[in-house]
């Protein structure tokens, strides 16, 4: 029965879930609201790319829709409502704390405004959609309450999230300068190092330590398995994404071939550990 008295069951779901999605969605987001080198990105970053980043993120917030949403989803056109209800929701909180942070104001060229927006929106509709995962209550009368109804995740879908937590956690520090700044301190020697230190804390942390969600490898399995199967194609997608992002938000525009290396290799560090992590919770 519910719990507030003239509303229906349906309706008090959908509030939950609205209300999860923005709280996700301020969470996941606030790190960047409040850092200036992304108020700086979304003054002047080049516009095409700026819109490539958005259209490249709705498939990606459609396919996360389809394995963890705010709401459970029955089709892709669900899937397809879900993931624009989270770019909306993403907006609205956007908006509202770059306002009152004082980023925008009335005096803020609509370009600008429009920019600092989308930029902060990607971030904010993962965390919306994420919700479902990190702050649903197993008491709750959603379908949390039901394991029966979580989707039992295939192997593309294992490595698809762990595309999601290294987008994350990676697109969190691609604009900041020590990125850069690091890659620019580091040797051959220390990128090597790196990468190593990568791939172990990235099976470390999953298969290993026994953090919880992590996974258990079985008795006669060898664990060179596990490490082909999961981490090392983890790593690549880690790397692969931020490269992307780096990319994407200008920040290895005019670097020489070993100057991008290098700057990738630093980025995929926190982009395997947030690959990683998404495998244990989410």
């Amino acid at each position: 029965m519910s719990s507030h008295p003239g509303l229906p069951t349906e309706t008090i779901q959908a509030l939950r879930g609205f209300g999860r999605a923005a709280g996700g969605a301020l969470i996941f987001s606030l790190p960047m609201l409040m850092t200036m080198e992304m108020w700086w990105l979304g003054l002047y970053m080049d516009r095409p790319r700026l819109l490539l980043l958005f259209l490249t993120s709705l498939p990606l917030l459609v396919l996360l829709s389809h394995h963890i949403g705010f709401e459970r989803t029955t089709c892709w056109r669900d899937d397809i409502v879900d993931a624009l209800t989270a770019l909306g929701i993403a907006a609205i909180m956007c908006t509202s704390l770059l306002i009152l942070f004082g980023t925008i104001t009335n005096e803020t060229p609509p370009q600008e405004a429009v920019g600092k927006i989308v930029i902060q929106m990607i971030p904010a509709a993962i965390g919306a959609l994420l919700a479902k995962s990190e702050f649903g209550s197993p008491s709750g009368t959603d379908d949390d309450e039901n394991p029966q109804s979580k989707r039992q995740e295939t192997y593309g879908g294992e490595l698809f999230l762990m595309g999601v937590g290294a987008l994350f956690l990676g697109f969190n520090l691609a604009p900041t300068d020590e990125m850069l700044l690091i890659s620019y301190q580091m040797s051959e020697v220390h990128a090597l190092v790196l990468v190593a230190c990568s791939l172990v804390l990235m099976h470390g942390f999953v298969f290993a330590v026994g953090f919880a969600g992590g996974s258990q490898i079985s008795a006669g399995e060898p664990w060179w398995s596990s490490f082909t199967r999961f981490t090392l194609p983890g790593y690549v997608i880690a790397l692969g994404i931020s490269l992307y992002t780096l990319w994407i938000l200008g920040r290895i525009d005019g670097l020489h071939l070993d100057s991008l290396v290098m700057a990738t290799v630093v980025l995929g560090f926190p982009s395997a550990i947030g690959a990683a992590a998404a495998r244990l919770i989410l």
